[in-house]
């Protein structure tokens, strides 16, 4: 009877130790969960270059549902690490336009004229000054 009495001792002490180690693994694992998630678009908005605001700003107002998912996607890829590099407005144009989406983009053509640029569509309304004199 004493060796079923010092089994159940070691019973309760292995089981008194393994509520100890559930006890502290579940204050470790809190501590570590509260995690600052940043939304996807802020993490793109983050990595974007050179006119990469203006063509988010373009997609999101002509295809919202679609650029959306791009963003998501995008951002989701960034926080992970498998996107270093900044995305530049041309990269994402390309991007958007790879995937069918055909953003539209304002385009401005600017010419010099006596030391000043001027835009092409104002040069071409102007009439030209009379030089048959």
């Amino acid at each position: 009877m004493s060796d079923d009495h010092e089994l159940e001792m070691l019973k309760a002490k292995r089981l008194a130790e393994m509520q100890k180690n559930i006890t502290s693994q579940a204050k470790i694992q809190p501590a570590a969960e509260p995690k600052k998630t940043i939304p996807f678009r802020d993490t793109l908005i983050s990595r974007l270059g050179y006119r990469g605001m203006e063509v988010l700003q373009n997609a999101e107002r002509q295809f919202p549902h679609e650029t959306k998912m791009i963003v998501d996607k995008l951002g989701e890829l960034m926080q992970a690490g498998e996107i270093n590099e900044e995305i530049d407005g041309g990269k994402l144009l390309a991007l958007f336009r790879s995937v069918g989406i055909n953003v539209r983009m304002e385009t401005k053509i600017n010419i010099e004229q006596d030391g000043k640029f001027v835009s092409l569509s104002d040069k071409l309304t102007t009439k030209p000054d009379d030089s048959n004199d």
